[in-house]
């Protein structure tokens, strides 16, 4: 018992640490402060986080601000040299070698050609068969799940949270799967109340417990778009799918929320590599 209690409290230390992170990405974070939030020796705490997390603290931080970056470059009309500056870089021109290395390609051409760009130009044309959707039936799943309010850009704050849990329990699954449930209309309502939460399957009889709660990933069909690309790009994905494919499809939308199954890791693989299947409910066969 002593020895998953302990655990747990590493567990919450290092959420601790990402939760100062995330609320403080746009401004200058103290590597000395985090081990003060961590409260573990600054000797020890960041190769403790290396150790649970999988990637340095100065990885993740580096990840989470480019991925910011990238999501204002492709979604708003900032300058490169605003949003180069609010990712924490000194001149336009670093931050262009860091978002290289990342997203391998330039800011600007990213802002130009990236996926979202392909999205938009496919809306607008009206093309419903520019990208791969297939209807896939699925038998219903019982997850666990962590609620999370706020950007669905960040929804991997959550995802980070509900692994820890799992893994302090010891119930985290041989072979975890990611998945995101969306509740909200991004368009509509103020960016912080947006609700969401982060869901891993599960099997077998186990008891969750807060923060975890219980999710049930509806059996029936689906039409899943295969994407690949920044998360950043989604809304543009989702815009199309939506506003195109499903007009053109003769199906009908079910009364259930989307989801996105997470296929690879954004600490492995370059951003232009992520794969994500986006899931929408439909109803029976047209």
């Amino acid at each position: 018992m002593r020895k998953a209690q302990t655990q747990a409290s590493y567990e919450i230390r290092m959420n601790r640490v990402i939760d100062h992170v995330y609320a403080h990405l746009d401004e200058d974070i103290s590597f000395d402060e985090l081990a003060n939030v961590a409260c573990l020796s600054p000797y020890h705490w960041s190769r403790i986080y290396s150790a649970m997390r999988g990637e340095t603290i100065a990885a993740t931080v580096r990840r989470l601000r480019l991925q910011r970056a990238a999501d204002r470059l492709a979604n708003s009309d900032a300058d490169i040299g605003t949003v180069a500056a609010r990712a924490g870089y000194g001149s336009a021109d670093t931050f262009g070698r860091a978002f290289r290395d990342t997203f391998d390609t330039t800011p600007a051409v990213y802002r130009e050609k990236g996926s979202h760009a392909a999205f938009k130009l496919a809306h607008a044309a009206g093309d419903s068969n520019g990208f791969p959707v297939s209807i896939v039936t699925l038998p219903e799943r019982r997850c666990a799940s962590i609620d999370h309010r706020g950007s669905y850009m960040t929804i991997d704050h959550a995802m980070g949270r509900l692994f820890g849990e799992l893994a302090a329990r010891g119930a985290l699954p041989d072979r975890p799967e990611m998945i995101g449930a969306f509740f909200d209309d991004p368009d509509l309502g103020p960016e912080d109340q947006l609700r969401s939460r982060a869901c891993m399957p599960i099997a077998g009889p186990i008891a969750l417990d807060a923060p975890l709660t219980e999710f049930v990933l509806r059996a029936g069909p689906y039409a899943k778009l295969n994407y690949t690309g920044p998360y950043a790009a989604m809304p543009g994905a989702y815009r199309w799918l939506l506003g195109v494919w499903l007009p053109a499809s003769g199906h009908e939308p079910d009364d259930a929320p989307v989801f996105e199954a997470y296929l690879n890791d954004p600490r492995l693989v370059p951003q232009s590599e992520l794969r994500t299947d986006i899931h929408l409910p439909l109803k029976g066969a047209p």
